[in-house]
């Protein structure tokens, strides 16, 4: 019998538990009541959902000012509701249509983003090519160097050994001169 005390204990306990811990929100339909006169013992004319515009006589009395609703009807209600500043209902579609414009911005920026990466994937391939270009002609600059220096040593090895035969005629000439039979020279008293 206690077993079963226990177990319908538990069950009636159980959602309540449950419930305890589970996030809640208040409604958004708030709303205020509007009155025929400045005080709760004047009769009720109607409500007035939270944030919604009013325009303001700026007539008051007490701890109540006088309004004329969205609806037209003109009453009452606690001066300490009225706020200056715009309500979060008409700021919410603002913003949500500001959203939708910073969405739409991101979207285009995201595709431009795109666009910039596949012109950078281009000017990257180009590059590549240019600097394939610029290699292949600095070998070729390389190579024509090598051989304007090539021709160069050749063009002085073929300067010396020119000069290398010339001083070489110059020394057989200048033996065989040496050797050939001088001419005699006359004798001075002979006339």
């Amino acid at each position: 019998m206690l077993r079963i005390l226990v177990i319908v204990a538990m069950m009636l306990l159980s959602p309540s538990l449950l419930a305890a811990n589970q996030t809640r929100y208040i409604s958004d339909d708030v709303y205020i009541y509007l009155h025929g006169g400045p005080g709760t013992q004047f009769r009720i004319l109607g409500s007035v959902e939270a944030g919604q515009q009013v325009t303001s006589l700026e007539e008051t009395q007490g701890d109540y000012s006088k309004i004329i609703d969205h609806k037209g009807r003109e009453g009452w209600i606690q001066s300490k509701m009225l706020s200056k500043s715009t309500s979060l209902r008409v700021q919410l579609p603002a913003i949500q249509a500001e959203l939708e414009q910073t969405k739409a911005k991101l979207e285009s920026a995201l595709e431009s983003s795109d666009n910039n990466a596949a012109e950078l994937s281009q000017v990257k391939s180009q590059l590549a090519a240019a600097e394939k270009t610029l290699a292949s002609a600095s070998l070729e600059r390389d190579n024509a160097k090598a051989a304007l220096a090539n021709m160069q040593k050749n063009e002085r090895f073929e300067m010396w050994k020119q000069g290398g035969f010339i001083a070489a005629g110059g020394l057989l000439l200048g033996i065989i001169l040496v050797y050939l039979p001088r001419p005699q020279r006359k004798p001075k008293n002979r006339w």
